[in-house]
C-alpha cells in the first residue's frame, strides 16, 4: 500500500529567477504543483542526479555565488 502523501513541512525558500522558472517548468511538465515537485526531487535525489555532473555544477555555482549576491 502506498504511503499517504502529506506535506508536513513548510519553509520559506529563496531561489533565483532561473531556479524558480526551472521548478515551474518541471512541475508543469510533471503535472505537479511546486511543493509536490520539490518533494519528488528530494525524495528521489540520488536517482534524478548525476553525481559527477552535480559536483561540477555545484563547484561552478559556488564560485559565482558571491558575485551573484551583489
Amino acid at each position: 500500500m502506498p504511503k499517504r502523501f502529506r506535506l508536513t513541512r513548510r519553509f520559506a525558500v529563496a531561489m533565483t529567477e532561473d531556479g524558480y522558472r526551472g521548478l515551474k517548468k518541471f512541475a508543469g511538465d510533471a503535472g505537479l504543483d511546486e511543493g509536490e515537485a520539490l518533494s519528488f526531487l528530494f525524495e528521489h535525489f540520488d536517482s534524478v542526479t548525476d553525481g559527477e555532473l552535480l559536483s561540477h555544477r555545484l563547484r561552478l555555482f559556488n564560485a559565482e555565488l558571491e558575485e551573484r549576491k551583489r
